[in-house]
């Protein structure tokens, strides 16, 4: 029981850091081709799920503006 409650805790660890990495990397890299996000945009970045950081990495290889990369319309 003990084992399998620090087997999940590992592994939740390891994605929340894994999603934290990820974020920080797009809010560079949105950054170094847009600018200077506004702090709601980085709190976006930072709540987003694993999915949606993927989904607005690849994005950014091709938006021309900021609400391409997140898909607003």
């Amino acid at each position: 029981m003990l084992r399998e409650t620090v087997q999940e805790w590992t592994q939740q660890w390891l994605e929340e850091g894994r999603q934290q990495g990820e974020a920080r990397l797009l809010k560079r890299m949105v950054e170094q081709k847009f600018g200077p996000l506004t702090a709601a945009d980085q709190a976006r970045i930072q709540q987003a799920d694993a999915e949606e950081l993927l989904a607005w990495g690849e994005r950014l290889l091709t938006a021309r503006t900021l609400p391409e990369v997140f898909g607003d319309p």
